[in-house]
């Protein structure tokens, strides 16, 4: 190196020394604008506290629940206030909401390092670093501790898809080379998102990649993945192409082989080393056996996510009029179609719809309307009872996991935007409304989700097993399925509203309403009356079924009943 350099210099003029030597001291000015919390110049900080001031952990993981209700969040905009928010902001925030609102578990998007924030840590340059925006790591380790403590569990959304192409703080040209873990060429960049595609038949970047999950298990204590975007990693067009189900689409030679065995062998490694450990796939073309045992040919994964389900919902509230939805899709959507219903996971929306340049459910349905003219007040209502008939009927028809974005479960009104050169570095949009809480109608649409939550938990609706669907009516826009002891009926119609609806059911008794999405205290119109709050059975077959019930179906409302009471017949 040193001969290499005299022989630059001997040969430079002395203008074009003058130029490299510019450039020398413009890269170290650029190496040396990085500096760490005490002042010092440095690109990245290396932490390992001494044994006697490391962190000591206080609680165990929480029990495997049977069924998962998940609190999907992200740390940077957990305040009210327009800033990075950081893991201490979230302790004693979200955490304490999460469990009051019922749900079992949270996952956390954007934890691993990134270098752009507007990215929500999709671009991930340091893959074992906790993003030093929040905090410290034993700040991290301090909330995954607290979450255990409230009995949540806490997953990781893991990006081993593709990495940062960025070349000074990612993986890229780690070493020089443009291959060291990523292929070249075209297969070496996404097609899209210009992301470097890792080469999973190394053995360095299987060693790096598996390492990495057991790393986040045994360092930070997490309970388990949300693997994002398989797709961009399972097909060499990264899963752009049209899918229609037929099996030669998961067959031929765009099909990247080595990112298939690397699923495997990572669920393998995983709950090999960790049994309780729950692995999620998020894969928009639903590659067949994702969830099926490894041992039997599959991928391995304890749940699959339903990535359908909220774009028919987005596409119905936007484009479809009410009275044209078709009850027949929205059943088959949420149903899934295929593979493995029982391990599906199901949300309305998640952080996709606000975040990603679109608008969430409640800014479509609810937006600026109020109750001051009959007009703006019946466009509200409306709003308000699609809102919370989406939310039931997607977290009880299908599969044994439901997943909330924060915000989501009071009705955030406003979308996500993170700061960025194209608004100016604004927070205005990067936070979340918390203070929305007090307000009548948030206030309202969050009691229903808590609600929903415990009938969840105390009639444990996604853990006995598939909804039996009997009634899917086109015409009266009606829907009905059991699930267990629990009857759930929704009248979808704008107008039509039914006093004595027949509904099918398979044992003679009395069915008691146990929630109702037209209650007053949900912000309902309360037609349902105290008389007609316990159904007993008709000895008439409706439905394929032995027995009935007629009940009254206020237009754009839900009731579930509960078999409270067997009679003999």
């Amino acid at each position: 190196m040193l001969i290499s350099f005299r022989i630059l210099f001997a040969t430079l003029s002395r203008q074009g020394l003058l130029c490299f030597l510019g450039f020398v001291l413009m890269l170290l000015n650029f190496l040396c604008s990085f500096a760490d919390a005490d002042g010092k110049q440095a690109l990245a900080v290396h932490w390992e506290p001494p044994p006697e001031s490391a962190y000591k952990w206080k609680h165990k993981h929480p029990l495997k629940p049977k069924s998962l209700r998940i609190y999907e969040c992200h740390v940077g905009i957990c305040s009210q206030e327009p800033k990075v928010s950081s893991f201490s902001d979230f302790i004693s925030k979200v955490l304490p909401h999460a469990k009051e609102a019922g749900y079992n578990a949270i996952q956390l998007i954007g934890v691993v390092e990134h270098k752009d924030y507007f990215t929500v840590g999709y671009r991930v340059t340091n893959f074992y670093a906790v993003s030093s925006r929040f905090g410290t790591p034993d700040d991290f380790k301090r909330l995954v501790d607290e979450a255990h403590g409230l009995g949540l569990l806490v997953f990781l959304e893991i990006v081993h898809s593709y990495a940062a192409a960025d070349e000074m703080v990612g993986l890229s040209l780690f070493d020089g080379t443009n291959d060291c873990y990523f292929h070249t060429g075209k297969r070496g960049n996404h097609k899209f998102w210009g992301t470097r595609m890792f080469k999973y038949g190394d053995l360095d970047v299987l060693h790096f990649l598996l390492s990495n999950l057991n790393w986040w298990v045994e360092e930070y204590h997490v309970d388990g993945f949300h693997f994002h975007s398989l797709s961009s990693m399972l097909y060499t067009h990264n899963g752009f192409a049209s899918f229609t189900g037929d099996m030669d689409e998961y067959c031929n030679q765009y099909v990247d082989k080595e990112a298939l065995l690397y699923l495997i062998l990572a669920n393998e490694v995983l709950h090999a080393l960790h049994p309780n450990v729950i692995t999620i796939a998020e894969d928009a073309t639903l590659y067949p056996g994702l969830c099926d045992p490894t041992s039997q040919g599959g991928l391995g994964f304890d749940y699959f996510v339903n990535l359908s389900a909220s774009e028919m919902w987005l596409a119905l509230l936007e484009n479809t009029p009410d009275h044209e939805w078709s009850m027949s899709k929205i059943v088959s959507t949420l149903m899934g179609g295929r593979q493995n219903v029982d391990k599906m996971l199901l949300y309305a929306e998640n952080h996709n719809q606000s975040i990603s340049g679109g608008r969430s459910f409640a800014e479509i349905l609810i937006g600026n309307s109020s109750r001051k003219s009959p007009a703006s007040q019946e466009s509200f209502l409306r709003g308000c009872s699609l809102y919370k008939m989406i939310r039931l009927i997607t977290s009880t028809i299908g599969g044994h996991a439901y997943l909330n974005f924060m915000g989501n479960e009071f009705g955030h009104p406003k979308r996500v935007e993170f700061p960025m050169p194209n608004n100016n570095f604004s927070f205005s949009l990067a936070n979340r409304q918390w203070d929305l809480l007090e307000n009548d109608v948030h206030n309202q649409l969050f009691s229903f989700d808590k609600d929903m939550m415990d009938l969840h938990e105390n009639g444990r609706i996604l853990s006995r097993g598939l909804a039996n669907i009997h009634h899917v009516n086109d015409t009266t826009m009606v829907i009905s399925y059991l699930r267990g002891p629990n009857l759930f009926v929704f009248n979808f119609h704008p107008v039509n509203a039914y006093e004595r609806y027949t509904i099918g059911v398979e044992e003679a008794g009395e069915y008691q309403v146990t929630l109702n999405t037209d209650e007053k205290k949900y912000g309902g119109r309360g037609l349902i009356g105290h008389d007609h709050i316990v159904q007993r059975t008709i000895s008439r077959r409706a439905d394929g079924m032995r027995f009935c019930l007629e009940v009254p179906l206020p237009s754009r409302s839900a009731q579930v009943y509960k078999l409270t009471r067997i009679l003999r017949v």
